[in-house]
């Protein structure tokens, strides 16, 4: 797994270990920073983190500041090691569960120009009602919701979609901000 584009292009990553975790593919990655676009100076959240790989790609392309939220202990250790290894800033990591964080950060009236949501793939259905309540305040007036899920999978939030594509076993679908 690496760094595809940005100021860390080619520079790898470790994963945590166990089956707990899984990482969104290179191939996955970029496409879903193509369908986003430039990320220049973004406020970005990145949801069930795992790796960071998300997250960190961001930071690479010059995202300003990026807060990774990750309740798995081995997986928040991997964040904070693959951060200090490519020496990036603008970084926080949030050892909590990703649904606790978002109710607490649209408390807090936290906006995001780019959230990126990757949970476990048979969670969605559970975790859904709480996503669609907390993640629409999050967003910035133009940002932009990425969902990670598996391929058989439609995420159904109260957004606009701006597309939805299938990789192999992994479907993205990016939303956008109400207007």
């Amino acid at each position: 797994m690496r760094v595809i584009a940005g100021s860390r292009k080619g520079h790898k990553l470790v994963a945590p270990h166990g089956l707990d975790t899984r990482p969104t593919s290179d191939r996955v990655r970029e496409n879903v920073f193509n369908l986003v676009g430039p990320v220049d100076r973004a406020r970005v959240l990145d949801l069930f983190a795992g790796s960071g790989a998300l997250g960190i790609e961001a930071l690479s392309r010059g995202a300003t500041s990026v807060v990774f939220v990750e309740r798995d202990p081995d997986a928040v250790r991997t964040i904070e090691r693959n951060l200090d290894k490519l020496r990036l800033t603008g970084a926080r990591v949030i050892h909590a569960d990703a649904l606790r964080a978002i109710a607490q950060e649209a408390i807090a009236g936290a906006k995001y120009d780019l959230v990126l949501v990757d949970p476990p793939y048979g969670m969605l259905t559970e975790i859904q009602p709480r996503l669609a309540r907390h993640l629409p305040p999050l967003l910035a007036a133009d940002g932009v919701l990425v969902v990670e899920t598996d391929s058989r999978t439609e995420p159904d939030l109260p957004l606009a979609v701006r597309t939805s594509r299938k990789y192999g076993q992994t479907r993205v679908t990016l939303f956008e901000a109400e207007q």
